[in-house]
């Protein structure tokens, strides 16, 4: 699997202007307006038409000739940023230009719009989709929306792909592609030799699996800059272990690695913006099988921090790996710390599938990521780390345990277990995210997403952009 999947914006396009087609894009609220100030030609055949500017609907305009002259597209109530993402694959094949020319910030978010919903996940297909293609609007930011489209391109490139292709060596050689790309240094932890190297936690969850577990480790940046610590949870795929999980709830477990996607996805947006601070990325990537071998309920296992965990379920594993990583990371006291994971499903039943839960230890990160997701149309949703329920992950034999009891509360006993190997006084905030659209939607086609990703790097291009 390459990390230089998608990374280009194939339906944005440096073209001519004048040998595309006018495309006008109108919102309902605008509708009465734009009517009012148009030719009556074109009037009257939009009102014959039945364009009422609803959301995904198209009127095609043509000339004297019967050549395609104009579209007309609706954005529905205007509220929904995305909502030119639908064109792409809706409007005839060919070349388009908006017209009139949207200001610059609009123009971004329809570039962006546009690229997202210019994806198809086409690896096991014979014949790729055709899309239609959008000359550069003259305000958008470019470089901004190429960093963007790429990033998420990737995430869902890599959650799409199957586990039987996409297991932990793969996605170990996806971070080696991407820090080859950018000249990062990678290393990578592979086997007992993570036993040696102190990696406990991660060995022990992907022990059972024929397909070694490994430790990704990725660097890249300035000495001096501010030090930035990415990790992403990279269970590739995720029976339940030996607390096997019924066949419903394993259906969709190739993406139990969304969050060591969306923490690749981040570094590439971060270096090729080429912000300055040393980026840090590290991912442990397993596979949580069962076999003779596999960790078992009830279990005490070491970390790499020291502590000692109880194991109470055996399908609450990313938690375990994620651990390991953070303990790592925090050891040079970075100025930021975050994390991505497809941790819970508590966090899903509280929130749903489009708002992925954050949990933040430091008040003024917490309100800036969240300004930062409303900015950029990627929304996150504030939990509580309530020390209250920490008591629920007391053990009776180990330091704490990975599951907590009494059923309550599933998401803020995951974050309350993670912050514990979190030391005092690093700032660090940690995104269960759900990584996957269930349904398709413009510029959200259904399966692997970026939930969050866009989110982080705002806040890190607020933080440390020149």
């Amino acid at each position: 699997m390459s990390a230089n999947a998608k990374t280009d914006t194939p339906t944005l396009r440096s073209a001519d202007g004048a040998e595309a087609v006018p495309l006008t894009l109108v919102a309902k609220p605008a509708l009465d307006a734009w009517r009012e100030a148009q030719p009556p030609r074109l009037r009257a055949w939009a009102e014959q038409a039945g364009f009422k500017a609803e959301a995904g609907g198209i009127c095609l305009v043509p000339d004297d000739e019967g050549r395609l002259a104009r579209v007309l597209a609706g954005l529905g109530d205007g509220e929904d940023p995305w909502a030119a993402g639908s064109l792409p694959g809706a409007l005839p094949p060919g070349c388009y230009r908006l017209d009139p020319e949207p200001e610059p910030a609009a123009a971004t978010r329809h570039a962006l719009a546009w690229a997202l919903g210019s994806y198809a996940f086409t690896r096991y297909r014979r014949k790729e989709k055709t899309f239609a293609s959008l000359v550069w609007p003259q305000g958008a930011d470019r470089a901004a929306v190429e960093r963007a489209a790429g990033a998420t391109h990737l995430v869902r490139d890599l959650v799409n792909t199957p586990a039987g292709d996409l297991g932990p060596a793969e996605l170990a050689e996806a971070a080696l592609d991407l820090a080859r790309e950018f000249g990062a240094e990678a290393t990578v932890v592979v086997g007992d030799d993570l036993l040696a190297g102190n990696w406990p936690a991660v060995h022990a969850v992907g022990r059972a699996s024929t397909r070694a577990p490994r430790l990704v480790d990725l660097a890249w940046g300035e000495a001096g800059a501010p030090l930035v610590a990415v990790i992403g949870k990279g269970v590739c795929f995720d029976t339940g272990g030996l607390d096997i999980k019924p066949s419903s709830a394993m259906l969709n477990m190739k993406k139990d690695m969304g969050g060591a996607a969306h923490a690749l996805g981040l570094a590439r947006m971060v270096m090729a913006a080429k912000l300055p601070v040393r980026l840090r990325v590290l991912i442990p990537a397993v596979e949580n099988s069962i076999s003779g071998d596999a960790f078992r309920p009830m279990d005490v296992l070491r970390t790499r921090k020291g502590l000692t965990v109880e194991v109470g379920n055996t399908d609450a594993e990313g938690r375990l790996i994620l651990c390991d990583a953070l303990h790592e990371a925090a050891q040079d006291r970075p100025d930021l710390m975050i994390d991505f994971a497809t941790l819970t499903g508590a966090a899903r039943v509280a929130l749903g599938p489009d708002l992925p839960a954050l949990f933040c230890n430091d008040d003024a990160l917490a309100a800036d990521l969240l300004a930062a997701g409303a900015e950029v149309a990627d929304p996150l949703w504030r939990l509580p780390l309530h020390r209250g329920y920490r008591r629920m992950l007391d053990s009776k034999v180990a330091d704490i345990n990975n599951t907590g009891s009494g059923g309550h509360a599933g998401a803020i006993t995951a974050a309350l277990f993670l912050q514990a190997f979190v030391p005092d006084g690093v700032r660090w905030a940690h995104l269960d995210t759900f990584a996957w659209n269930q349904s398709s939607r413009p510029a959200r086609p259904e399966g692997g997403e970026a939930l969050g990703m866009r989110a982080a790097f705002r806040l890190l291009e607020q933080y440390y952009g020149k």
